[in-house]
């Protein structure tokens, strides 16, 4: 019979967190020293008292060659070009539409940036100037890539593609940005029958799955078609997973999204147990997985939700399901009940 070694628990050995890629990046708080080297170059994040780099917030140490810098962990959108973004319009000015994208400054949205209806390529006219809030207005969502950014830390956006532009019907999720990890792309057509747009800046889209997009349009059409239950019950059902993904610091992409929807469906929640339910979903899809917290672009980062105070948040879209964010799951929840 072979023998059996067994230990109490005091004497195992004490197995330390996972180093992050490349050895470099740890967490820091603000005051603390990041380095006595005075060859290093002081970047954002950091300041230099004698003689020594110590860290003005709380994040993770990023290096690149003799720069270091901290990255917040729970800091507004940093705009960088070619990034993904969801922003709302909210005010038509001279040959320009403000965005608010959760960034420290609002967007800026040229008239020349934007595709014609019809597709049309020319310049831009007085009738153009005077038909802009026939194209966008106060309050339309909008989905956009930024082309600029200025020097104070502003964004210009562009939507020259036919998959960018105003944005129906849906619901509007606020995270941190944080939370959304960097992809090649963020337009999923999920296979539940609904559509995700991850935007960088921490506003995230979900909506129904069109069957075909209307290109002469040039991106304004607003489908306001009656959406089935069928539709909602999964809006909602993605909306509260995100949700339950954030409020356990996991990252946000399409993969992550879909195994958590998928590890909620045998469940058919009342409203006084969607936390719980939820709650549960996300231990056992992260278990299966051994999911991690964050990712090489946000290594550590345990950012909170989309508003001040780290809990995510939900805005109405301009169509005629914006309610769903509030109040609609729970009635779905008790019609499939």
């Amino acid at each position: 019979m072979a023998a059996i070694t067994m230990r109490l628990p005091a004497v195992r050995r004490a197995v330390g967190p996972a180093a992050p890629r490349g050895g470099e990046k740890h967490l820091v708080a603000p005051g603390d020293t990041i380095t006595t080297d005075t060859g290093y170059m002081r970047g954002h994040g950091t300041y230099v008292e004698e003689e020594k780099l110590i860290a003005s917030v709380a994040g993770a140490v990023e290096r690149v060659n003799k720069l270091v810098c901290v990255r917040a962990l729970k800091a507004r959108y940093n705009g960088e070009v070619g990034d993904i973004v969801v922003g709302r319009i909210t005010e038509v000015q001279q040959k320009r539409w403000k965005v608010e994208t959760n960034s420290r400054l609002d967007s800026v949205l040229l008239l020349s940036s934007v595709n014609l209806p019809g597709g049309e390529l020319r310049r831009r006219s007085a009738e153009d100037e005077l038909a802009m809030r026939d194209y966008l207005q106060e309050g339309d969502l909008i989905s956009a890539e930024v082309q600029s950014v200025f020097s104070d830390g502003a964004v210009s956006l562009h939507t020259r593609s036919l998959k960018y532009g105003k944005l129906a019907q849906g619901v509007l999720v606020q995270v941190s940005p944080s939370l959304v990890k960097r992809q090649k792309t963020h337009f999923h057509d999920l296979p539940c029958g609904a559509s995700v747009i991850l935007g960088n800046n921490g506003f995230i889209w979900i909506h129904p799955t069109l069957e075909h997009k209307d290109e002469e349009a040039g991106g304004f059409t607003t489908n306001l078609e009656p959406v089935p239950l069928s539709d909602r019950e999964v809006i909602s059902r993605l909306r509260n997973c995100i949700v339950a993904l954030v409020n356990q610091k996991l990252m946000l992409f399409d993969t992550s999204i879909l195994y958590c929807y998928e590890a909620s469906l045998p469940h058919q929640w009342q409203p006084a147990q969607l936390d719980g339910m939820f709650f549960s979903s996300v231990l056992l899809f992260q278990s299966s997985l051994h999911f991690p917290y964050m990712d090489q672009g946000h290594s550590q980062t345990r950012g909170g939700g989309g508003d001040r105070s780290g809990n995510p948040t939900e805005a109405a879209g301009s169509g005629g399901i914006g309610h769903l964010a509030r109040s609609s799951h729970l009635k779905s929840q008790h019609g499939s009940s």
